[in-house]
């Protein structure tokens, strides 16, 4: 049986981190779906039509790697897709706890899917969303820390808003 994976988060924006496991991750799994949360009380920088975007041109040469979008609790959304795997990145220790309790929840709310962690390249693992975008805005270099489609969007965000 095929195994489908379900790779979640606000990729707001999409950094080498998040590519690195979504590439590994495609090695690891028949398919891969990268599922961009639609969160309406989190203060997005892109809209989710542009990190959509942004991740099918990223993905564009990984036929196994499908971008979608959800809302609502995962583990109804992995069901509905069919998927049996969960997986999440862990950046470091601190990132753990939260994980743990949010797999242990998942299970309990879906005992017939798993989650995967997967640790991101080690010269990836500090970096975050929120710090490229914190990093990005007071004019430090992220060229290797993002795609360049991410750093060129970026660089059009600023602009626009001088």
């Amino acid at each position: 049986m095929p195994t489908l994976a379900v790779y979640p988060g606000s990729f707001d924006p999409l950094t080498n981190g998040h590519v690195d496991i979504i590439t590994r991750g495609a090695r690891l799994f028949d398919r891969i779906i990268v599922a961009v949360l639609v969160n309406a009380e989190k203060s997005a920088l892109f809209s989710m039509a542009e990190r959509v975007e942004i991740a099918r041109a990223v993905f564009k040469n990984h036929p196994n790697v499908e971008v979608d979008t959800f809302d609502g609790l995962l583990v109804d959304y992995v069901g509905r897709r069919k998927a049996n795997v969960i997986v999440r990145g862990l950046r470091a220790v601190s990132d753990f706890e939260y994980e743990f309790q949010m797999a242990l929840m998942n299970r309990e709310l879906a005992s017939t899917i798993e989650t995967v962690f997967m640790m991101p390249a080690v010269h990836y693992s500090y970096i975050s969303s929120r710090l490229i975008k914190e990093v990005f805005a007071l004019g430090g270099r992220v060229h290797d820390l993002v795609p360049d489609l991410v750093e060129a969007r970026l660089r059009d965000k600023l602009s626009a808003k001088v």
